[in-house]
C-alpha cells in the first residue's frame, strides 16, 4: 500500500494510526501542502479535490479518510475498529463524524489561508476563529463522552476504535494552536490513553520522515 500524505495533516494521521493499529505496512509518498504539492496536475489525477491522504492498495486507489479506514477495517477486520452492535457503531461513527465533519473542515489548511489571502483577515483573528471552533467542538465532544457509560478507556470501551483516531490528531492540533483544553478532561485523560500505545505514538506528526 502507498500513501500519499503530509505529515501535519490530521487526516492523514488518521489513516497513519489505522494501519498502524491493524499492523499494516506501507510506504509513503509525501505531499508538502504548505509548498502547494497537492495542486501539481500529477496529483490532482490521482485526487480531484487535490487533499491528502489518498491511498493506493494495489489497482485501487481511494480518498477522504474516514472511507480509507472503514476500507482498512473491512479488507483487514482484525483488530476491529468499529463495535458489531449497530447502535455502538452510530455512537463511534457519531463521535468520529463530531470531529471530521464539525470541527476539522473549519480549521483546514485551505480554509485558514482563504481566511487570511483572500478576506485579509490577521493572523491574530485566523488564530481566533482556529481556536473558537476547535474549543466549541471539543466541548461539545467532552459533554457526548463524560455523559455516556459507553465510554470506558477510551471512546469507546477499552480498545481504541474510529472515534479515538480521530480524536487524537484534532487535540494535536488543538494544543498547537493553543487552544484552551480546560473544559475538556475526558477527551484529555483518553488522548494520554492512545498516545501510551504504540501505534499511535508512531503516527504522530514529529515521527514522520518528512516532519519539519
Amino acid at each position: 500500500m502507498l500513501l500519499y500524505g503530509y505529515f501535519r495533516s490530521s487526516a492523514a494521521y488518521r489513516v497513519r494510526i489505522a494501519l498502524n493499529l491493524k499492523g499494516l505496512a506501507y510506504d509513503n509518498h509525501f505531499i508538502h501542502l504548505q509548498k502547494n504539492d497537492q495542486l501539481s496536475e500529477d496529483y490532482a489525477r490521482l485526487n480531484p479535490q487535490k487533499l491528502v491522504p489518498t491511498l493506493v492498495d494495489g489497482d485501487r486507489q481511494m480518498a477522504q479518510s474516514l472511507a480509507i479506514i472503514e476500507y482498512l477495517d473491512e479488507t483487514h477486520p482484525n483488530p476491529p475498529l468499529l463495535p458489531k452492535e449497530p447502535a455502538e457503531r452510530a455512537r463511534v461513527r457519531a463521535l468520529a463524524l463530531a470531529i471530521a465533519c464539525d470541527i476539522h473542515p473549519l480549521n483546514n489548511l485551505r480554509v485558514l489561508r482563504y481566511l487570511v489571502k483572500d478576506m485579509g483577515v490577521s493572523d491574530d483573528k485566523k488564530n481566533q476563529w482556529y481556536r473558537h471552533w476547535v474549543e466549541t467542538g471539543l466541548q461539545a465532544l467532552e459533554k457526548m463522552l463524560a455523559g455516556s457509560s459507553a465510554t470506558g478507556r477510551f471512546c469507546h470501551g477499552d480498545t481504541p476504535t474510529l472515534a479515538d483516531i480521530c480524536l487524537v490528531p484534532q487535540v494535536a492540533n488543538a494544543r498547537r494552536f493553543n487552544c484552551d483544553l480546560s473544559a475538556c478532561p475526558t477527551v484529555e485523560r483518553i488522548d494520554a490513553e492512545c498516545n501510551r500505545l504504540d501505534a499511535f505514538i508512531k503516527a504522530a506528526p514529529g515521527k514522520q520522515p518528512d516532519a519539519e
